[in-house]
């Protein structure tokens, strides 16, 4: 083991040199090595297994995702835009309360979730709320909000929350793409929560594709919700049902391209695969006194007028 950790030290100091050489920031480079290291010594030390990953409950989907959502890795839910917000904030929830639900039947003390968020985020989206943790099967109570001023003290809070173990899920919302969160941040961050065992969301609100280090990306859309069931099995038209998403995996080891929308039962903390043409159609509602809203104008012809012969004029000059 000790010839080991010299022979990587030596190939860390290498690689260092060839990154001066080449002008290349060499801390970043270091970081990066002595975070492999680290994690894999970790994982030498504590002799952490594998735990299996967790499924959603949608066949085609978990397939895709080998299995579920890894429980040890990153896990990136990204927005196409702000207004989408609370789409892919939802589908992180429902997600955390169903690795809540699997902490609780396997070992008690690990049903924390601690959501760090963006303050400018915060601005257009809002505030987690209590009564809306509820609504997707998560109790406030063991639900942990922070908001750093700075993305360096979010990433930093990330790390030592990973490194502590102690949390269902660690969920990192960033805003778009910024500079300071890069490949190599975004590399720690993996193996922090690949050396913990533990699941970490990073939530990108409004951003662009990127290279990251996460090992599946979705991007999630809101959907539109189906109706409400009423006792007989009808539908009751006009009402709001469950939320619904659309979600489109991005990236993944499987080449081929997956898009579906899936709907949140909080009562029973599943996903279920909806398809468009199983929704009720929205009932068309109109006025008793309809009329068009501005009257026509007076002086418009009643018809177009005809082209007259288009000529070619020389210059002038």
């Amino acid at each position: 083991m000790a010839e080991t950790a010299v022979a990587r030290e030596t190939l860390f100091a290498l690689r260092e040199t060839i990154a001066r050489l080449e002008g290349k920031p060499a801390p970043a480079l270091a970081a990066a090595a002595h975070e492999a290291m680290a994690a894999e010594e970790g994982k030498l030390k504590t002799g952490l297994k594998q735990r299996p990953p967790l499924q959603t409950g949608v066949t085609v989907l978990d397939a895709a995702l080998e299995g579920g959502i890894p429980r040890d890795a990153m896990t990136e839910i990204r927005s196409l835009s702000l207004r989408d917000a609370g789409a892919a904030t939802g589908f992180a929830l429902a997600l955390a309360s169903r690795l809540g639900e699997g902490e609780k039947n396997v070992s008690a003390g690990h049903e924390t979730v601690l959501w760090i968020g963006d303050t400018v985020a915060s601005m257009e989206a809002g505030l987690p709320y209590a009564i809306g943790l509820r609504d997707f099967g998560l109790e406030p109570q063991g639900f942990l909000h922070a908001a750093p001023r700075k993305l360096d003290e979010a990433l930093w809070l990330a790390e030592a929350a990973l490194s502590s173990a102690v949390f269902v899920v660690v969920i990192l919302e960033v805003r778009g793409n910024p500079a300071r969160f890069g490949l190599t941040e975004s590399r720690r961050l993996s193996l922090r929560a690949k050396a913990a065992g533990r699941p970490l969301f990073l939530l990108r609100q409004g951003g662009e594709e990127e290279a990251s280090s996460a090992l599946f990306r979705l991007s999630v859309e809101p959907a539109p919700a189906g109706a409400r069931f009423l006792p007989d099995g009808s539908m009751l038209g006009g009402s709001i049902g469950n939320p619904s998403f659309r979600l489109t995996l991005e990236k993944s080891r499987n080449p081929a391209p997956l898009s579906l929308v899936l709907e949140w039962d909080a009562h029973d903390r599943q996903f279920s695969s909806i398809h468009d043409r199983q929704r009720p159609a929205p009932i068309e509602r109109k006025s008793a006194n309809s009329r068009p809203h501005l009257p026509p104008a007076a002086d418009r012809q009643d018809r177009a007028q005809a082209m007259g012969s288009v000529l070619a004029f020389g210059r002038s000059s």
